[in-house]
């Protein structure tokens, strides 16, 4: 009889395809009702994280050719600067992280906007005065000293904003907080492509050669926009009204919170010395900065011999840099008894994922030239941003949806499906520049990451031991960074190889670096298949 109950009970709890779709879609809707119903001071932090995200993306879209064609390098160091902005955002955010917490949230993202309008507006002076083309120009000093400023003002800003959703939500809105400022974003930038092409079209004549230095401009007035709204939205009296709506809103759980917090592990916190750990760092970033595959310095010794007939090349500051990066990695785990890379599987887990994460880097290391240069003469070549940034607002639509169709799957035969399906798309563009082919591989890839991507953070939040969900979450983002730094040593050198500027489409072979690319990120789901039977054994969670 019990059996029967039960059963009669999952039925009633199973949807229809139908039901599914129409749940989603009122998902989104809650979630900009949620929005609109936000306090003032929280509207502080959504609109102005809009317009950053336009800006933000706009920027990635745009750089490599930026780089390319006004700075006058070529593809490899142009990818090299790419791995420096979005490789160095994710260090200053560990950086400065504790500072916007010192600071507090209006006061961080005040600075963080003031320091990003003058990076910008000196990356665009760079482009507006004639200073000389190419690498170690005075140009490329200057671009680089704005880019530094915004990467800089990211270590606060993005801390910042989201220490200011948990601030200003309460602890049953905070869920929705957190989907509104990571839906928003996309929303801003899928819209950049569209800013970018107008303004870039408009203004080819009154800045050569190619309109993109008037984008940069733009982007500095939506930059000091934000500033405006920030501090228009954000103040002490907007503030003081959020953190009593959302004291009162939360004064009913208030009980159950604290008897939720006495069960926690308490971890202890910990004196460390992290002199040792910045030092090695640092010798490992500059020390690669002078080996061949960067910059090729003329301080760099290199040294070539025969042994047994077989050439030996020996770049000695790459492998320096490499030791200098093994050992801060190592200083900085034998410090910390507590961190989540002495767990093996976990280890494994995060770093598997990084081969398709690339798929993520090459959105802005690879689309913006591959449509630029193998699509040229056609429509897609002319509006290259808005197609590079068709993922962000299909991930804005489908996430919820493919939410709702797998609620009731396993967390880790969703990761296996999800970046399968994420990896397969990418050897569609292995048959040649086609945009039928790279339309499916957008939309296949988004699905694959709308699939694993919040499987990923979930179970990183379901494994951690209590009073360590924090600290998993961010090393959990580790291998992101890596990723970030590390697409862009070889991206460069890819669109060198395969789909160099200034060649005709039907010269290039495009489908060879899209197969390899697809060989990469395939790596994860065979990976994953294969340590299925180790890893399931910390796999002990359903979907919730």
């Amino acid at each position: 009889m019990a059996d029967t109950e039960n059963i009669e009970e999952q039925k009633k709890q199973k949807k229809t395809i139908d039901e599914v779709v129409r749940d989603a879609f009122k998902e989104l809707k809650e979630t900009f009702v949620a929005f609109f119903k936000a306090p003032k001071a929280l509207w502080g932090i959504n609109v102005p994280y809009i317009v950053e995200g336009l800006v933000y993306f706009g920027i990635l879209t745009i750089l490599g050719k930026f780089a390319s064609e006004n700075l006058g390098v070529t593809d490899s160091q142009a990818g090299l600067i790419y791995s420096f902005v979005t490789g160095g955002i994710t260090f200053a955010m560990l950086v400065l992280g504790g500072w916007s917490d010192k600071l507090g949230v209006r006061k961080s993202l005040v600075l963080s906007f003031i320091m990003m309008l003058v990076g910008r507006i000196i990356v665009s002076l760079s482009g507006t005065i004639s200073l000389g083309h190419g690498l170690w120009s005075p140009m490329f000093f200057l671009m680089i000293a704005g880019l530094l400023l915004m990467v800089t003002a990211y270590g606060l800003f993005q801390p910042a904003a989201y220490a200011g959703v948990k601030k200003y939500t309460t602890k049953k809105t905070a869920a929705m907080g957190y989907a509104v400022i990571y839906g928003l974003m996309n929303l801003g930038a899928f819209l950049s492509g569209f800013i970018s092409s107008f303004t870039r079209h408009s203004f080819e004549s009154i800045f050569p050669p190619n309109g993109l230095t008037a984008v940069f401009w733009v982007y500095v007035v939506l930059t000091g926009l934000s500033l405006l709204l920030t501090v228009v939205l954000i103040t002490r009296k907007s503030d003081k009204d959020a953190m009593a709506r959302v004291k009162a809103a939360n004064a009913i759980d208030d009980g159950k919170e604290e008897e939720d917090d006495e069960k926690k592990d308490v971890i202890p916190d910990l004196k460390i010395n992290n002199l040792p750990l910045v030092l090695f760092a640092l010798f490992a970033v500059i020390l690669f900065m002078f080996s061949e595959i960067a910059f090729n310095s003329p301080f760099n010794p290199v040294f070539n011999f025969t042994i047994a007939g077989s050439s030996i090349h020996i770049d000695t500051a790459l492998i320096l840099s490499i030791i200098f990066a093994v050992v801060a990695f190592l200083e900085y785990v034998k410090k910390r008894p507590y961190h989540p890379f002495r767990d093996k599987r976990f280890t494994f887990f995060v770093f598997i994922l990084i081969p398709v994460q690339t798929l993520f880097a090459h959105n802005w290391l690879t689309l913006p030239y591959y449509l630029d240069r193998a699509f040229q003469g056609t429509v897609i070549s002319q509006y290259f941003e808005v197609f590079s940034n068709l993922n962000p607002i299909l991930i804005f639509i489908l996430t919820p949806i493919i939410a709702g169709l797998t609620a009731k799957a396993d967390v880790y035969k969703m990761m296996i499906y999800g970046t399968l399906v994420m990896a397969l798309p990418t050897f569609l563009l292995a048959f040649g520049p086609n945009i039928y082919l790279f339309l499916i591989y957008v939309l296949g890839m988004t699905i694959g990451e709308a699939m694993w991507s919040p499987r990923f953070l979930q179970w990183i939040a379901e494994i951690a031991p209590e009073g360590k969900v924090g600290l998993y979450m961010g090393v959990g983002q580790f291998p992101w960074f890596l990723d970030k730094v590390f697409t862009g040593f070889y991206s460069g050198y890819f669109l060198e190889k395969y789909c160099p500027k200034g060649v005709l489409p039907e010269d290039m072979n495009t489908g060879m670096m899209w197969f390899i690319y697809g060989l990469i990120a395939i790596i994860t789901p065979i990976s994953l298949m294969l340590a299925k039977k180790w890893m399931m054994k910390s796999f002990n969670t359903k979907a919730a």
